[in-house]
């Protein structure tokens, strides 16, 4: 795997780092990253959906901001409750990449409120129905890179899955023309049949990895939550990767993350060698 750093902290320059299997990169060589997978190193390649293979990020965001909003302004204050709109950083600390009742505990919780089960689980149906519509206006559209590394990463013979903490995962990636294009999918379906805690757990990411059959020290992640680089470092996995639109990358380092790439067109698959083509 090589990491090549454009326009890092060096003044502009170029740094290029060849990092052996199993030793993270170091600091300076982690944001704006190259990053290239080679099936000299990994076998897999497991990736979250919303927000890095599709544009779908920004309705669930659009969605639990519309449903919190509505929920604040018509809530009573009370002592210690704070009700001012639902923001993006609450969507990346709180939400984003967590299965839905998770999401709406922690969002609750940092505001200072406390609610039902009930209501909870009210609140989080509430978000869904509000995402499905906005899904059925908007569609889901493929973020740049998409399926130029999903093509790559086929020919070369690595084992791909996908992991959401969306009940609606294969919806998406139906309408998006993707679903051939992973082996494997754990979704927040399949999540809840096996009983599997949500991220920042790393479950959801090892039973993908187990679909694989790839071992997780073989296995990349590539991730935008915070929660999920998270998952990707408390699993194992060789390497983790952030996907950063939106000049966050630091704090995807500070959870787990071990090289940024602003979108999959920074990640690049080489070739194997003949001497490696059998390799499995």
């Amino acid at each position: 795997m090589r990491v090549g750093v454009v326009g890092g902290g060096c003044g502009g320059q170029h740094i290029d780092a060849l990092v052996p299997t199993g030793v993270r990169p170091s600091a300076e060589v982690a944001v704006n990253a190259v990053v290239e997978l080679s099936r000299n190193a990994f076998d897999a390649v497991v990736m979250d959906l919303d927000g890095v293979v599709t544009d779908t990020a920004s309705l669930h965001e659009m969605a639990w901001k519309r449903m919190f909003d509505e929920f604040l302004a018509a809530r009573a204050t009370d002592q210690g409750e704070e009700h001012r709109p639902f923001e993006n950083d609450d969507y990346r600390r709180f939400v984003d990449g967590m299965p839905r009742i998770d999401g709406a505990k922690g969002f609750l919780v940092s505001r200072g409120i406390t609610l039902p089960d009930k209501e909870i689980r009210s609140l989080a149906m509430q978000k869904d129905s509000d995402f499905q519509d906005l899904l059925d206006k908007e569609g889901a559209r493929i973020l740049p890179g998409t399926v130029s590394l999903l093509t790559a990463l086929r020919r070369e013979g690595f084992r791909t899955a996908i992991v959401s903490a969306s009940r609606n995962c294969s919806n998406v990636l139906d309408r998006a023309g993707l679903t051939d294009f992973f082996d494997a999918s754990v979704d927040g379906l399949i999540a809840a049949d096996l009983g599997l805690p949500g991220k920042p757990d790393p479950a959801v990411y090892l039973e993908a990895a187990g679909r694989l059959r790839a071992s997780p020290e073989r296995s990349v992640v590539v991730e935008d939550a915070l929660a999920g680089v998270e998952a990707g470092r408390r699993g194992g996995f060789g390497l983790v990767v952030g996907v950063d639109r939106a000049g966050h990358g630091q704090e995807l380092r500070d959870h787990g993350a071990d090289v940024i790439v602003p979108d999959l067109a920074g990640v690049d698959v080489t070739p194997r060698r003949p001497t490696d083509r059998s390799a499995p």
